[in-house]
């Protein structure tokens, strides 16, 4: 079905449990990179953040008869990711960052390569966050959602998601500050 583009989450999965399972593939198309990206900043390596957003894919669809359609989706599947995530960081504390990523900003050699080393400072302090910081910062500024939301898929009061999120950003410009000497 074409419209199926057009549906929200919600009606999308109403329409995956009710009609249409293969259209689940829409799903998968929605979040894969959005949820990819949020693995892979908690577990800072591509092939586990691949494992955790595979893993939740197939948690999300087994349990799909059990999301309540009138919540957000988004905020569902991305507390599965989040679970999975945690569980692979409780399997092994010590992750390595792959520094292969290539962030390829356009034309100006000189201006790639300031980006470049910005965003590898970034992700080096980013990676020296605890967890409980790192988390929040990473949902709501990479993936855009609001107190709310991060509240929502972390189970934490929003006040609390206000605190963290004050909290890494003093952290993260000691950590970035320091690492300068």
């Amino acid at each position: 079905m074409e419209g199926i583009k057009n549906l929200s989450d919600e009606e999308l999965v109403d329409y995956v449990r009710k009609k249409d399972k293969e259209s689940y593939a829409e799903v998968i198309r929605r979040y894969k990179d959005k949820l990819l990206r949020y693995a892979l900043y908690l577990t800072e390596d591509e092939d586990k953040a691949e494992d955790v957003v595979q893993e939740s894919f197939i948690k999300a669809y087994v349990n799909l008869n059990g999301f309540d359609t009138r919540k957000k989706f988004s905020n569902w599947i991305y507390r599965i990711a989040h679970n999975e995530a945690m569980n692979v960081l409780n399997e092994k504390k010590q992750a390595v960052l792959n520094g292969d990523v290539d962030f390829d900003s356009g034309v100006d050699l000189e201006n790639e390569l300031v980006e470049k080393e910005l965003k590898d400072k970034a992700r080096y302090c980013l990676k020296r966050l605890p967890v409980i910081y790192r988390e929040p910062l990473i949902l709501y500024f990479f993936d855009e959602k609001s107190y709310e939301e991060i509240s929502d898929v972390l189970r934490i009061p929003v006040g609390t998601v206000g605190t963290r999120i004050n909290r890494a950003k003093v952290l993260m410009r000691k950590i970035c500050q320091e690492s300068k000497r």
